[in-house]
């Protein structure tokens, strides 16, 4: 899994900055990183896409309170755009009221696309839901089409008109030097919309877009592993007010992660489950019956005559089901663990020196013993 990086450091700037001075370290950092900046450069596009996602959590006060206090944790249940996935262009489509129309470097002056961006958000689940599978509710908050206007961002009764700048065109074309080729950017009045509001909705101030709460009970398969998404189409935000201001085209989608909490008991190898066991020397040596906890409550696991420590029993069928083929089960492996008694009765320890006097040659045994012993240590330390 990725590192996750501090948001602060990610913009160079200390904890106590205001909303202005966010702003300016995001435009900074972005125009230093932006991959048209630095061709070729592979760790430019990544820095480019971290201070976005810095930006856009630092400069929303919701969601940066969040942050300040639980760190990435905080922000689980706080959705924001999933710049991995977008171009550089289309994240500086969205921030226009910082790069302006010209996009920052937009390539070409290229309108956003009509398909809308993706969000990214994750739930926490237990080993348990994996085990069965479970229905979690999902609550987020989008930018949606603004009721008021229609997504036109005009005052209602009112209509945008095209721009004196680029004729409606969008774009604006300049001579280069000795009128030997020209240069078509972005209009920088209209912003490459082709037209201008004169009177701004008051519910979204012109952009067309609004945020909305919105609350989706999405499926958990069973047999989903740790740092697996799941992707809930048509259910990120409508198509970018640029290129289809009405949000007719198609929306983008909500990409949810799923992390799976530690047990307490099990731990997770694939589909196997994996724990342990104390057993009495005497039960290993004489062979028995035992109670262990798997997921779905006690077993009775069977403890053959003579089980060493460190001998691993399986009861098949009673680890995970498989993600693509639900019926189909992991195993759950117990290592045993002979538990050797700090405290013994005067009987007790009779017993045990009589048991011992029956051996051929204890003190050899026990040489041999440890010095197996301290074979594995060796073999541990050279191997590691």
């Amino acid at each position: 899994m990725s590192v996750e990086r501090d948001y602060y450091e990610v913009l160079s700037i200390e904890r106590a900055a205001n909303g202005d001075e966010i702003k300016r370290a995001y435009r900074r950092m972005a125009m230093k990183w932006h991959p048209d900046r630095n061709p070729g450069d592979p760790k430019a596009e990544i820095e480019f896409k971290a201070c976005a996602e810095a930006y856009e959590v630092l400069s929303d006060p919701e969601r940066k309170g969040l942050y300040d206090k639980h760190g990435h944790a905080g922000l689980r249940q706080t959705p924001g755009h999933d710049f991995s996935r977008m171009r550089p262009d289309d994240i500086f489509s969205i921030f226009t009221d910082i790069f302006g129309g010209g996009g920052g470097g937009s390539r070409g002056g290229r309108r956003a696309p009509s398909r809308g961006y993706d969000l990214e958000t994750s739930v926490e689940i237990t080993l348990n839901d994996v085990l069965t599978g479970k229905e979690v509710e999902v609550n987020f908050t989008r930018r949606d089409v603004c009721n008021t206007c229609e997504g036109s961002g005009a005052k209602p009764g009112t209509k945008p008109i095209k721009c004196p700048t680029c004729a409606g065109s969008g774009q604006v074309a300049h001579a280069g030097l000795g009128g030997m080729f020209r240069m078509v950017t972005t209009c920088p009045n209209c912003r490459g919309r082709g037209q201008i509001i004169t009177e701004v909705c008051h519910d979204c101030r012109g952009a067309g877009r609004v945020a909305k709460r919105r609350n989706l009970k999405i499926k958990i398969p069973a047999g989903i592993s740790d740092g697996q998404v799941i992707r809930v189409g048509g259910e990120g935000e409508p198509s970018p007010h640029e290129a289809d201001p009405a949000g007719k085209g198609p929306r983008g989608d909500l990409h949810v992660g799923v992390q799976v909490t530690e047990h307490e008991i099990f731990e997770r190898v694939e589909d196997d489950l994996i724990s342990t066991r104390d057993v009495s020397f005497a039960l290993a040596a004489l062979g028995g019956t035992t109670s262990v906890e798997t997921l779905e409550g006690p077993h009775t696991l069977e403890i053959p005559r003579g089980t060493q420590h460190g001998k691993i029993l399986v009861i098949e069928g009673a680890g995970l089901p498989h993600l693509r083929s639900p019926s189909v089960r992991g195993d759950l492996r117990i290592g045993v663990c002979i538990d050797v008694p700090t405290k013994l009765s005067a009987e007790q320890r009779e017993l045990l020196e009589q048991f011992a006097k029956t051996q051929s040659n204890p003190q050899e045994e026990l040489r041999t013993a440890g010095k197996g012993v301290w074979k594995k240590i060796k073999d541990t330390i050279s191997g590691s």
